[in-house]
């Protein structure tokens, strides 16, 4: 007699990553599609990694509970999950193992195939984990009820659900920066600003040559800004309980990695402010918060290795910059100089930020000061490397490293977190030092982006969505009670 066959499809996300997390999992007939069962649940704050362990985990219990004996037959498209249950990747990461081990026990060995599967055939599990997640947001459990109305439909209300809403406060990671301001402030005003922009300004009606000058008309701005920080505190301060300084980065790689979805799954990946009742807006009185400590922040130009989009970080061969570097130089050295803003000029230790802060030390007719906080991330024994020749090589723990903050790359490079610790670190040294300065740093593409992450208090795998080419410049302000204003991101315009 043929064994009965089940088809069990399993996913998990969350936001944030670690963040609010859930699982869905659904126990599918192989021959009419039919659905046999569901399940999904809030977890808490977990990793996207742990919440998929866990929706398979749910899976194949139900699945059990209506064949003990059947054939199983997973469907992710979580490739580490299946790879590991498959037998084919080593599990070393110590949240992985238990729970690795706890799935092998729902059935006996070889009555469970695994296969990996693209995350658009993964729709109803995905959905179902979106329900969850969205469930223990409003402070319950995942019900059945929660999961009604044809999958089209149904697929559609998650993606809805999953989209991510406006900003709702303003930037900043000091917590306590930002508790002063509102307690300061009497109202919100009608001109809630972001703080953010991407190529131009993070306050309506400036100009790009507006950008980096600390003057009164900016700073005015950037304290109306800090009126709605109320709906940011809360989130800053959890994210501070939970370690949320750890940053993710690609260093001078390029994140493909973002491609591989290995940064969150869609809009779940993002984390969002809660909600807060704004106070009544009565006009824009509050302390002056002097001229800001602003940070133009420049990456070097092109090396040899940029192009081919490999690991180039603090731990390999210190590239000089290539011929066509050497111009990128030269061209944000006459931008900067047009501008005429730059006051002082550090520079990260390595040969191709030195080389980028010279050429335009020499144009502004300044000095440059190393600083070693500033240096990109030793990425171990994947310096050199292609993304691909990473995965070929170190795939276990390349997976370890997206999934974690914590994890190193192979041979004991920087992890992400040490990363983050050390910048937050320069940036408080910097600050204090340049009160109402305006100071170009020259570095790499780990530290601008984590610098520009923590500016806006965004989840470490914000720093996978970030583009940030070779001689952008970016920019942000740090004021007096902690706060920051990110005035630009990867502005190229110097290039063409």
């Amino acid at each position: 007699m043929t064994a009965r066959e089940l088809i069990v499809e399993a996913d998990g996300g969350s936001r944030g990553n670690p963040g609010p997390a859930g699982y869905g999992a659904v126990v599918l007939d192989p021959a009419t599609g039919e659905t046999l069962a569901e399940a999904a649940e809030y977890i808490g704050v977990a990793t996207n990694n742990v919440a998929e362990y866990k929706g398979l985990i749910a899976g194949l219990k139900a699945a059990r509970e209506l064949f003990p004996d059947a054939a199983v037959h997973v469907r992710m498209d979580s490739k580490l999950v299946v790879e590991q249950m498959s037998g084919r990747w080593k599990i070393k990461h110590p949240d992985m193992k238990p729970l690795a081990a706890e799935a092998g026990r729902v059935y006996p060995a070889g009555q469970v195939r695994y296969e990996w599967i693209p995350r658009e055939r993964n729709k109803h599990a995905d959905r179902l984990a979106n329900e969850a997640m969205d469930a223990g947001k409003q402070g319950r459990q995942w019900q059945p009820a929660d999961s009604s109305g044809s999958f089209a439909a149904r697929d559609a209300a998650a993606a809805r659900a999953a989209a991510a809403p406006p900003p709702s406060g303003p930037p900043g990671d000091a917590t306590a920066g930002a508790a002063r301001a509102r307690a300061a402030l009497t109202g919100t005003g009608a001109g809630r600003s972001t703080g953010t922009g991407t190529g131009g300004s993070g306050h309506a009606g400036q100009s790009d040559d507006a950008l980096f000058p600390a003057d009164e008309a900016v700073a005015a701005q950037a304290r109306a800004s800090l009126a709605a920080a109320g709906t940011a505190e809360r989130e800053s301060a959890a994210a501070a309980r939970s370690g949320s300084g750890l940053a993710e980065a690609s260093g001078d790689f390029e994140a493909e990695a973002a491609a591989e979805g290995h940064a969150g799954h869609d809009g779940r990946g993002r984390t969002h402010a809660p909600a807060a009742e704004a106070p009544p807006a009565q006009g824009w009185t509050g302390p002056d918060m002097g001229a800001p400590a602003t940070f133009v922040l420049l990456r070097h130009g092109e090396t040899a290795l940029t192009p081919e989009k490999r690991f180039s970080g603090s731990g390999g061969t210190d590239p000089e910059l290539s011929a066509a570097g050497l111009r990128q130089a030269e061209a944000v050295a006459a931008a900067l100089a047009a501008r005429g803003t730059i006051q002082e000029i550090v520079s990260s230790p390595l040969t191709r930020c030195r080389q980028t802060a010279e050429t335009v030390a020499a144009r502004l007719g300044l000095s440059v000061r190393i600083e070693e906080g500033l240096r990109e991330t030793d990425f171990g024994a994947w310096e050199g490397l292609t993304f691909a020749e990473v995965r070929d090589r170190h795939a276990e723990d390349l997976d370890a490293w997206l999934a974690s903050p914590k994890a190193e790359p192979t041979g004991g490079g920087e992890s992400f977190a040490t990363v983050a610790r050390r910048v937050a670190a320069t940036r408080d040294r910097l600050t204090a030092a340049h009160a109402g300065r305006t100071v170009l740093l020259v570095t790499h593409v780990t530290p601008i982006k984590t610098l520009i992450r923590l500016a806006l208090g965004a989840p470490p795998e914000s720093l996978f969505r970030m583009e940030l080419s070779a001689a952008s410049l970016s920019a942000v302000a740090y004021y007096a009670d902690g706060n920051a204003s990110v005035r630009l991101l990867n502005d190229t315009a110097h290039l063409r």
